[in-house]
């Protein structure tokens, strides 16, 4: 009897060596990662529809990990590409993002994209008319990004400024700096936001991409 519980201890430790240890924050960030990787490359020329380009994209997530923001909200959907970006960069922030758009094939076709990117868990995304919602949303915020109608981009600075927090940034697409046109009717909007005295705005060079950050 005696000679069998080392043997007996031996198999137990064994058995406990072989089983499965907890998953590691860093492992599961880092598998998250490779998928979303995966997906943005394996749809890398699929997107369509009003949405960012991939330097864009890469801009948005790379201010949010930057400057740790983790509260969201996105005006203008579409299907989804510039949502991933933002969503990754909050998934490492520890953040989410709410996301509005009001027609419903678009809606329905960002929400099966951030699903096979791995991101619906960090993303709410709204089928609803962003003139209403946003003025409703409670915040606060501390990224915004306006990327719906560009006629009503003064409206909807004026809706969020107030729920963003101190530090934080409203970033707006498809802008055109002092003096040239804008596209779709965003004329006007970049010499608002750069009247806001408790705003500094900035184009980011080599695009289309304005970005409001509120004093501290």
């Amino acid at each position: 009897m005696k000679t069998g519980i080392p043997k007996l201890v031996a198999a137990v430790l064994l058995a406990a060596a072989l089983m499965p240890g907890p998953v590691r924050p860093q492992d599961k960030q880092a598998a998250l990662d490779a998928k979303v990787k995966a997906f943005l490359e394996s749809n890398r020329f699929g997107w369509r529809d009003m949405n960012v380009p991939e330097a864009d994209g890469r801009t948005l997530h790379d201010l949010i990990v930057k400057n740790g923001y983790t509260r969201a909200l996105e005006i203008g959907t579409s299907t989804g590409h510039s949502g991933i970006w933002i969503a990754w960069a909050l998934s490492k922030t520890g953040g989410k993002l709410i996301t509005v758009d009001i027609d419903p094939g678009r809606h329905a076709e960002a929400v099966e994209n951030f699903k096979r990117a791995g991101l619906a868990d960090l993303i709410d995304a709204r089928l609803a008319d962003a003139h209403e919602l946003v003025e409703k949303l409670p915040g606060p915020f501390d990224f915004v990004f306006s990327d719906a109608d560009k006629d009503w981009y003064i409206n909807y600075a004026k809706a969020v400024m107030p729920k963003l927090l101190p530090g934080g940034c409203l970033a707006a697409h498809n802008v055109s700096a002092r003096g040239r046109r804008g596209w779709g009717g965003s004329d006007g909007y970049f010499e608002f936001m750069t009247a806001q005295a408790d705003f500094e705005t900035s184009m980011v060079p080599g695009s289309s991409l304005a970005l409001s950050f509120k004093k501290k």
